[in-house]
């Protein structure tokens, strides 16, 4: 198989640190017709090398360059499906241990005992971060500490132990390092990182299992929405319900996610993109979309359910929060009823998979509301700031994101 090539400028060293946030730094900037591309065989030779190969080239001013190896797929088609990749990182521990440094193995199969705690009790949690290339080429991350502490808080939940914050950070790293070639180039998608902590001993009866692994895979992705930045069809689901007061809706459980496939595939039946759930008791109070927070826009006012756990805490959510607010608007985290969700002047959802994703109606009760003709206002700025900062096209003043070099 050939390759893809593009030539960015690094240092000899390859060190990873924090992207910079200082305006007196400097970058070679690349525009899309001025990116040099070649072709060569991909070679094997230790585990960073077989994923991303280094060759010499010809220097830019006075710095060294890079020639950066990209697969060769098809870019500019990239939907969000599983892409197998290179490698994957692998951890394991004991139960009431903690976990020592994990390796990078060749992505493929896994071997589960068939009572392994995760497939009889579903004692296992996931997280999900995107790593975004940027125009010179390096690679970004987007707040992968947040992600660590996720898996902390959902781990304790579910009687796991869970790697360190430095460990889950580093295991990110390492494992986008070693599958850098699937990173897409700027402005055509990201790198989805998947980690995995899962009870992986045998346990007959109903236990903590007595072992557990911490794996990260990773994936090429486009659009997790096939309409893409377009608005998107819910409808509001008041019979099923996705979480309960007490129960796991707050951390990022797997069982959480089967749980919605019933009202999810149901409502793709009827033509809609997705399910918009209430709460179980009142049911007349917004909880979230299947995979995703819930916004609502009246005038200069953003509101969104609070977290009282029955809803994921989401990484894009809090960010949003966080940006909305820096551009002037009044945020609002609140009960939110579906009286309100009816008459607002704009929805939206955000998720790390769709980062943000305008509704253009929400159908309650056969009743369907649309909003506005295409993408709301609120939702492109909000979208526009947040990506540009996930991509590096704008300074990082909230210190979220880190630079791979």
């Amino acid at each position: 198989m050939e390759s893809t090539a593009i030539y960015a400028p690094i240092r000899l060293s390859y060190p990873i640190c924090p992207s910079p946030h200082s305006s007196s730094l400097s970058f070679h900037q690349f525009e899309p017709s001025s990116l040099s591309f070649k072709l060569f065989p991909l070679t094997s030779r230790n585990v960073l090398e077989a994923a991303s190969p280094l060759r010499p080239s010809a220097t830019l001013s006075d710095s060294y360059s890079e020639t950066i190896e990209l697969a060769d797929i098809e870019w500019d088609n990239l939907g969000f499906g599983l892409q197998p990749t290179d490698y994957m990182y692998i951890m394991k521990c004991t139960h009431g241990g903690t976990f020592s440094k994990g390796e990078l193995q060749r992505f493929g199969n896994i071997e589960l005992n068939p009572s392994a705690g995760v497939l009889n009790y579903g004692q296992g949690l996931f997280e999900g971060l995107k790593a975004y290339r940027k125009q010179n080429g390096n690679i970004l991350l987007f707040r992968p500490e947040e992600n660590a502490l996720r898996m902390r808080t959902g781990a304790e939940r579910m009687c796991m132990p869970a790697p360190s914050v430095e460990q889950f950070v580093e295991a990110v790293k390492d494992t986008v390092l070693a599958n850098k070639r699937w990173v897409p180039p700027a402005g055509k998608g990201s790198l989805y990182i998947r980690p995995l902590l899962m009870g992986s001993g045998p346990v007959l009866g109903l236990a903590p299992a007595p072992e557990y692994t911490f794996l990260i895979y990773v994936s090429p992705v486009g659009n997790y929405f096939k309409e893409g930045l377009a608005p998107i069809n819910l409808i509001v689901e008041n019979e099923l319900h996705r979480a309960t007061p007490g129960g796991t809706g707050g951390v990022k459980t797997i069982g959480n996610y089967a749980a919605v496939l019933k009202a999810q595939s149901a409502a793709k039946a009827k033509g809609y993109s997705d399910v918009l759930y209430l709460d179980c008791v009142h049911k007349r109070y917004l909880e979230e979309v299947s995979s995703c927070n819930i916004f609502v826009v009246k005038g200069n006012v953003i509101s969104t359910p609070s977290i009282k756990g029955t809803i994921l805490p989401g990484i894009t959510r809090k960010s949003i929060i966080d940006v909305a607010r820096s551009q002037g608007f009044q945020v609002e985290e609140r009960l939110v009823s579906v009286d309100e969700l009816l008459d607002a002047d704009e929805v939206f959802c955000t998720g790390t998979a769709v980062v943000v994703s305008p509704v253009g109606s929400i159908t309650y009760l056969g009743k369907r509301v649309a909003y506005g003709d295409g993408i709301g206002v609120v939702a492109q700025q909000l979208y526009t700031v947040l990506t540009r900062l996930q991509m590096g096209l704008a300074e990082d003043e909230m210190n979220w994101t880190v630079e791979l070099i």
